[in-house]
């Protein structure tokens, strides 16, 4: 058991966030923003996902898909505590940077869970699964017309610049509360634990917890049920 333990780290070390061509796309198009980003995961971060099992499979045969996801829901809960504790910003752009590493450290961990399970991370199909599981659409259907709505949207980045000097902007505000409500956090909250001292690391911490354990279970119930792919 020994060798098994810095296995369970290798899904990710640190709480990264999501690129900043990316944070550009969602600033110049905020209404479609948790699209941009399950689009980006899926491009990014699925082919990491397989390399990740395809070592742990071949570092430890006799794991089953259910220890890999749990080794995937660990480490990434694990980084989502921390992703609302070490932002230096503050008020409302320390909010939304935070809601937005959130967002893309459960969207890693979704990706990891697909493939323990099998599942191809890199395939199209993912993006549409994390709308759904994320609760940012209801049906796969509506999701997957709303990825294609934001792939026809991507544009230059120049309003991400313009509006760096208006923090408190409609622009901002509307970035925010969708990359919060993709992440399964309250806006009003995150806000709170940014502005008051001293709350940051102790809501953070628990709301970013609570839910990414809450879309763990989803995603592990949706790719442990669901039909081979072909």
């Amino acid at each position: 058991m020994g060798p098994a333990a810095p296995a369970a780290d290798e899904p990710g070390t640190e709480a990264t966030g999501p690129p900043g061509s990316l944070w550009a796309r969602m600033k110049a198009d905020p209404q479609y923003a948790p699209e941009h980003l399950a689009l980006e995961a899926a491009r990014r971060l699925g082919p990491e996902a397989h390399q990740w099992a395809e070592r742990m499979r071949s570092a430890q045969p006799g794991a089953d898909p259910e220890a890999l996801a749990q080794m995937a829901v660990r480490r990434f809960t694990n980084l989502a505590r921390l992703s609302g504790a070490v932002s230096g910003a503050t008020g409302l752009p320390g909010a939304v940077a935070d809601v937005g590493v959130l967002a893309w450290t459960q969207s890693r961990m979704v990706l990891h869970i697909a493939a323990a399970y099998g599942r191809d991370p890199s395939a199209p199909e993912r993006a549409t699964e994390l709308l759904v599981l994320m609760r940012v659409h209801k049906g796969a259907e509506t999701a997957r017309v709303a990825l294609g709505v934001a792939a026809g949207r991507e544009r230059a980045a120049r309003l991400f610049d313009g509006a760096a000097g208006r923090p408190l902007s409609g622009v901002v505000m509307r970035l925010g509360v969708k990359l919060a409500q993709m992440a399964g956090v309250r806006a009003a909250k995150r806000v709170f634990a940014k502005i008051i001292p001293g709350a940051a690391v102790i809501l953070g911490t628990w709301v970013n917890s609570a839910a990414t354990k809450d879309l763990a279970r989803r995603a592990r119930e949706t790719y442990r049920t669901a039909a081979p792919e072909g």
